[in-house]
Order: C-alpha cells, then structure tokens, then sequence
C-alpha cells in the first residue's frame, strides 16, 4: 500500500483538548464503577452510536437507503450528536466526500495516509469544518434546506450538555462518566475503527476502487458498519451484511421499522448469491 504524504497543519486545539479531556473522564468512570451506570452507558450506546450513527447519520442522512417520517429522522440526527462527532451536516458532507475520494488524493482520511492518520489523526489538525457553508452548500445540499439541520450542525454540543445535567440529576458522577465520558469515547473509537481498520485489515468480497474491506469484529461493535466492502460496493444499500452470517444489527432494526409501516423506500443490494461468498484476493483488489 502506498504512502501519501501529508502536508503539515496546525494543531487543532479546540479538538484537542475536548478529546483529551473525553479521554481522561473515561479513565475516571473506571473508579466509580456501578451496575446501573454501566446499564445506562449501555443503552445510551446503542441509542447514539447504533441508532445516531449507524441508522442515523450513516445509513438515513448521507446515503438516503431508506425513508422515516420526518420526526423521526430529527430524532437520529439528535442521538447522532450525542457521540461527539459533529453536527448532522458536517458528518454526512464528511462522508460524502469520502466515498468520492475513497483511498485518493482528498480523502479525509484514508489509511494510505497512514493508519493514525485514518483512525483520528486527521480530527487534530486543520481548521474545524463543522460551520463550512461552501461544504453544506455542495455536499450536503438536503440537509442544508432544513432550519433543523442548520441549528443542530452550529449547536451539535447542546444536546450532550442537556443529556450530561439530566444524567447527573439521575445518579451523580458516576451517571455522567459512564453515560457521557465513557460511552463517547468507546463509541469514538469503534467508529473511528471503520475509517482506519476496514480500510487495513479483513476480507475484500467485491473489487472496488478502494482498500475498503468487511471485518466481522468492527461490525459487533458497530451495528453492521464492519461489512464495510460490501457496504463500498453498494453504498445506497440500507443492508450490508449481505450473508446470513454477517451480523447486522442496523439491518435488523430497519427491518423491524419496515414491518411496522415505519420505514419505507428501503432500498438493498441485489447480489448474486455466488458472490456471497466469493472473496476478492487482496492484491487483485486494491489495484482494481
């Protein structure tokens, strides 16, 4: 795998010291440890990296592979914020360009870049894009025609202070640092893994014209983002386990929406069940 070289740019310190300070509070939820706390890092886990990111700001927002009434779609977007990764404008305009840049010159982060570089390196330096009107304008134009998104994109951090007070209502220090502290930097880093190690290291079922690659333990911690070449090959799939075996919690979920007249317009990948399981070798892959 080639190595691009990265140009030198300042420190992002906003980014910085937020993450840092993130990171100790999760060091520090391991000394008040409880039942309950962990009960509720648990659950708000599933609701904001599950439903947030991987239904939410993923699946919904950026590749449109299925439909919910619009009350519902402001409700992900909300629990996406939850996980300290952006405003529903700045995530989705991301990971547009991503998939037009995958693994090339412009890529926010690709993994050719190196693999620090891929998994957070890339959030530390360089301006803060969160507020970038050209960047909403051009790649997230849908989601720029709601007052909604706007506000919530220029004030994503007001629902993790809401969400912060209400926990310390409910059960003290220790609900804050495990529901908050904890929970985001565990969810941080299982999401960050999509863009640095299904871009390294797993099984390549489909040659795309990337590095992308499915990898069965980044899709348990995930909801199903792990099955990430499937998900490269056919990105507006609302499915992207596409074997029996490949557990896919988002999946299952949308389903679920589906059968109840919730969800509609879902869209998923017509394979060939020969191509199931059929993989790519690794090296034919990556220069396809």
């Amino acid at each position: 795998m080639g190595t691009a070289v990265v140009t030198p740019q300042k420190i992002n310190w906003t980014n910085n010291v937020v993450f840092g300070l993130f990171h100790l509070g999760a060091l520090a939820a391991l000394f008040v440890f409880s039942w309950k706390a962990l009960a509720v890092m648990v659950f708000l886990y599933w609701m904001t990296t599950g439903l947030g990111i991987s239904m939410g700001y993923h699946r919904l927002h950026t590749h449109r592979s299925y439909r919910v009434p619009l009350f519902l779609e402001y409700f992900f977007a909300v629990c996406g914020t939850l996980t300290l990764q952006g405003g529903p404008i700045f995530w989705v305009a991301t990971h547009r360009i991503h998939h037009q840049r995958s693994d090339q010159p412009g890529d926010p982060h690709s993994p050719r870049d190196g693999g620090w570089w891929s998994h957070m390196g890339w959030l530390l330096v360089g301006e803060s894009k969160h507020s970038d009107t050209v960047l909403m304008s051009k790649y997230a134009p849908d989601l720029a025609k709601h007052r909604f998104y706007i506000w919530l994109n220029d004030y994503h951090w007001v629902p993790m202070i809401v969400l912060a007070v209400l926990l310390y209502a409910m059960g003290g220090v220790p609900f804050v640092l495990w529901g908050i502290f904890l929970r985001v930097v565990l969810g941080l880093h299982v999401t960050w893994m999509v863009n640095s190690v299904t871009h390294m290291w797993g099984s390549r079922r489909f040659a795309t014209h990337d590095d992308s690659r499915n990898n069965w333990w980044v899709a348990l911690l995930t909801s199903g983002e792990g099955w990430h070449n499937n998900h490269h090959a056919h990105p507006t799939s609302a499915r992207h386990g596409l074997a029996w075996y490949e557990f896919d919690q988002s999946w299952i979920q949308i389903r679920i929406l589906s059968f109840f007249g919730i969800a509609k317009a879902v869209q998923v990948a017509k394979v060939d069940t020969a191509l199931v399981d059929r993989a790519v070798p690794a090296e034919t892959a990556m220069h396809a």
